[in-house]
């Protein structure tokens, strides 16, 4: 991320740069280190707020030609300030930043478009939780360089897991990941699991009170949060929000309005399901993952081992964030026909999809790629590749096409 902000910012086409992400990421943090003699203005604070909201265009191009604007979208009025210094002066350079994504993007949106290039920052990955430095190499896992091989060639996925010295290395990373997330503050060595636990524990307070205040200004907040436990408990499955309002006492459509904030707040991904008539995709019911395994512990006040469920959707999340970080071009599905025949995720990329089953067990059996098998007739693409991901300590090809891969060895760099 470091590298590609450089790399756009220094283009004239990015003098608006907006980094959104969920709270507590490191947006800060990445933005100083990248930029340390761009002027930091935090718009947290409503005593300093005003003040800024009162500068006029001509004000900010003299005093501020360029500034890390934080927390953009507590000043809702600077936007279109922002657009006005922009379109005066060609000299003129800002980073906007901010952990609302439905309240900032909505007014990059309407104001700046045309103007702003859009990144996001998300939660760790395993080769990131791996480094202890800035100045760590930063090597990309196998399935991304899998994915960016269009998946041509297996081998970068062979080898023999269990003499490997750096697959110990990257299971305990993963263990961690599973039980405590990937936000950045859980991964300091010096801290005790009660201290993680604590952390996450406030983390979610916060967000409560303070990102869903922002998206939705909700005056009763326990319906928000009967439903983000309702739906915890669901997560890695359909939604039916007709079952998901009943469990929260809410309507149908408040159940929907509900998701929309979590997705938008980085708490939830959604996986639309893949049909052969884009339109279709819209017409039944997304598959819901929570993005990161130690706040949706946290919610469900769970310590003890993952479900199937959670190591699910902390895998999708995984390779969801991955893939993204690796600015690839690819669509996330997940799919299931009307025999129930299932794939937890589908990616779509230009040359065509990859099929990936998630099981949580310790040994997996040909019967496990009985849904990757045949898969392409359901597709309008080809099928470039399909493999089983699990606790599995043995690569092998499980069926023609089928490649049964440890989590944390697909997952990891090779090396």
């Amino acid at each position: 991320m470091e590298s590609r902000l450089r790399k756009r910012a220094a283009s004239r086409l990015a003098r608006l740069l907006v980094l959104t992400g969920s709270r507590q990421t490191g947006k800060t943090t990445l933005i100083q280190r990248c930029f340390p003699d761009v002027p930091y203005i935090s718009l947290e604070d409503p005593a300093v707020r005003p003040g800024f909201s009162r500068m006029t265009a001509a004000e900010w191009v003299e005093r501020y030609p360029h500034a890390i604007l934080d927390e953009v979208q507590k000043a809702p009025s600077l936007v279109e300030t922002v657009k006005a210094a922009y379109d005066e002066s060609p000299d003129v350079r800002y980073f906007l930043l901010g952990s609302s994504q439905i309240l900032l993007l909505s007014r990059v949106k309407e104001s700046l478009a045309g103007r702003a290039a859009i990144e996001e920052l998300w939660p760790l990955t395993l080769p990131e939780m791996a480094t202890s430095s800035w100045d760590d190499r930063l090597a990309p896992s196998r399935l991304i360089l899998w994915l960016e091989r269009a998946c041509r060639s297996d081998e970068v996925l062979l080898g023999q897991p269990a003499v490997d010295r750096s697959y110990a290395r990257y299971s305990g990373i993963l263990e961690h990941y599973l039980r405590f997330g990937g936000m950045p503050v859980v991964h300091h060595a010096d801290l005790t699991d009660d201290e993680r636990r604590s952390w996450l524990r406030d983390f979610q307070r916060t967000y409560l009170e303070r990102d869903v205040a922002d998206l939705a200004a909700l005056r009763d907040l326990e319906p928000f949060v009967v439903a983000q436990r309702a739906l915890a408990t669901r997560t890695a499955r359909t939604v039916n929000f007709s079952d998901l309002a009943r469990s929260a006492g809410i309507a149908p459509a408040t159940a929907r309005r509900f998701l929309r904030y979590l997705e938008l707040s980085y708490q939830v991904i959604q996986l639309p399901p893949f049909f052969r008539n884009p339109e279709k995709r819209l017409a039944k019911m997304p598959k819901v993952h929570f993005v990161d395994p130690g706040i949706l512990r946290t919610i469900l006040n769970r310590t003890g081992d993952w479900t199937g469920e959670e190591y699910e959707s902390a895998l999708v999340a995984e390779i969801v964030k991955q893939v993204r970080n690796a600015g690839l071009f690819a669509d996330f599905f997940h799919l299931r026909t009307y025999d129930r025949r299932e794939v937890d995720l589908l990616l779509e990329l230009e040359e065509g999809f990859v099929g990936i089953e998630i099981k949580a067990s310790r040994k997996v059996s040909r019967a496990d790629a009985r849904t990757l098998r045949g898969l392409e007739p359901l597709l309008d693409k080809p099928l470039l590749g399909a493999v089983v991901v699990s606790q599995d300590l043995e690569v092998r090809y499980l069926a023609p096409g089928v490649l049964a891969v440890p989590a944390a060895w697909l997952l990891s760099p090779p090396g």
